[in-house]
């Protein structure tokens, strides 16, 4: 599970390199799969099923501006300056799932925008903060709401983390929402992906006619960071990373 989200992670790096304005998102999708695949890897989210409709068709989800989640890369969608990208990326290695998520910024944002992601990102640690033996799941999401309700963001309810290992979604579903001590409760050495969604406006969403692409209903931007964890005593130990993307980005910035 580290060494598969270890990868996630430096894929998610590697993209950073890319992401500017001019670019489309079908080029990024090229490079995660080629570096992927030369990682001894496979692209998990490629011809991953989807109960609507037809298997997701590329090897990573860019969602830019008011897309969620689900985004599908394609040689039309081109970033410009002041765009938010949320990648997602999933491999397999060795017969288990790694998977991570991170918002990126395209040239110069919107300070408004950048709260937003600051704020997302704060509550990611917020959650993970809480996924230690003896909790529950209610208390990820009480942490995760909290923290962005109280800046005034949507906090979507239709879609959730969850667990992951030889299976990228296993049980238990990790819902950004909830009140502390509801839910099942966390043992040790369990893995699950935490993933807040947060929406600048209102937290309603609807699903494109792709039967992937997942918006928000008043336009307004959505940020989205996730990291795999194991439950432990005491802590949580991240088995992703952000530290390469940061390395690059820090420098850059």
């Amino acid at each position: 599970m580290r060494r598969a989200n270890r990868l996630v992670g430096a894929t998610l790096a590697e993209l950073a390199r890319h992401i500017k304005p001019g670019v489309t998102t079908l080029q990024l999708d090229k490079i995660a799969g080629e570096f992927i695949r030369d990682h001894g890897a496979i692209p998990t989210f490629k011809n991953f099923p989807n109960p609507y409709g037809g298997p997701f068709p590329a090897n990573i989800c860019t969602s830019v501006n008011d897309v969620v989640v689900h985004g599908v890369p394609d040689s039309k969608t081109v970033l410009r300056e002041g765009d938010i990208i949320s990648i997602d990326c999933g491999t397999l290695l060795d017969g288990f799932n790694g998977d991570s998520c991170y918002t990126f910024c395209v040239g110069e944002v919107k300070d408004e925008v950048r709260q937003l992601l600051r704020t997302t990102y704060e509550a990611l640690y917020l959650g993970i903060d809480q996924a230690v033996a003896g909790r529950h799941i209610g208390d990820i999401g009480s942490a995760v709401q909290d923290h962005c309700e109280s800046h005034g963001y949507g906090v979507v309810r239709e879609l959730t983390g969850h667990g992951i290992g030889r299976k990228m979604h296993e049980d238990p579903m990790v819902p950004n929402y909830g009140r502390r001590g509801n839910g099942i409760m966390l043992k040790d050495s369990m893995c699950i992906a935490i993933e807040p969604m947060i929406t600048m406006g209102a937290r309603a969403i609807y699903l494109m006619p792709d039967r992937w692409t997942v918006r928000t209903r008043d336009g307004q931007p959505a940020a989205h960071f996730e990291h795999t964890v194991a439950v432990r005593r005491g802590k949580a130990e991240i088995l992703s990373s952000f530290e390469e993307i940061e390395t690059y980005l820090g420098k850059t910035n």
